[in-house]
């Protein structure tokens, strides 16, 4: 079912209730009687009031399992990553192009600037990355999923070899540079499943694997988190 139709569903189901009082507040306000649609309106608050905080907690469970919550993971423990690390939520979504067996992961780019140290790192977060079975043992499907987690470092390094070409350490030019590169990553990233469609084109999957594993060994001594910018370059 579609997953639009199923929130349609649960709020009608939910508001059930409303629509019922709703009904027989017409039928006495018809007739003169007011009192019942002033025990409606205090209905209709406490209804809301309720639905509010749990509409909350879903959207926040739905962006991060905190029921189920493991810190984000750096590059240098790729190896260790399984999907048993894959800890998200997904609530609706149950297939991709018709196939239930699918994952998703999520990773970022994050950075700290102390004059001119600036820390650039890419991390994994299992708690908002998804796959249909933590016990799958599809290793196709992992390897894809950890390719995307390569194309963020991969990137990473291209930010900090971009940042030891600087001839300033401003901060503003710095995030500004951090923040082009996200940029080209997430594109990258984009054009990585479109390419591969999600891993199920194994050509395309293998030419990828090859380049962004090269590019990683030619980027390799930029592999360390921190960097100094010194400004005479």
């Amino acid at each position: 079912m579609n997953e639009n139709l199923i929130g349609i569903l649960i709020l009608t189901l939910y508001f059930s209730p409303v629509f019922y009082q709703l009904v027989i507040v017409l039928k006495e306000y018809k007739t003169g009687n007011k009192k019942p649609f002033k025990k409606f309106k205090k209905f209709l608050k406490v209804s809301f009031l309720i639905l509010i905080p749990v509409l909350l907690v879903f959207a926040i469970i739905s962006h991060t399992n905190y029921l189920n919550y493991e810190s984000p993971i750096t590059y240098d423990r790729i190896d260790e990553i399984t999907f048993e690390n894959f800890r998200g939520v997904e609530f609706f979504k149950k297939s991709l192009y018709g196939n239930k067996r699918f994952a998703y992961v999520v990773t970022t780019i994050d950075s700290d600037i102390d004059g001119n140290e600036v820390t650039v790192q890419s991390y994994f977060h299992p708690s908002r990355s998804f796959v249909y079975n933590t016990h799958s043992n599809s290793i196709d499907l992992l390897s894809h999923e950890l390719y995307h987690f390569k194309i963020t470092e991969l990137y990473t390094r291209k930010a900090k070899e971009r940042l030891s070409k600087l001839e300033t350490n401003d901060s503003g030019i710095i995030e500004e540079t951090i923040d082009k590169i996200w940029v080209e990553e997430r594109n990258y990233q984009r054009k990585y499943d479109y390419d591969t469609f999600h891993s199920y084109v194994y050509g395309e999957q293998k030419k990828y694997e090859r380049v962004i594993d090269s590019l990683l060994n030619l980027l390799s001594e930029f592999e360390k988190p921190k960097i100094i910018i010194d400004g005479k370059n």
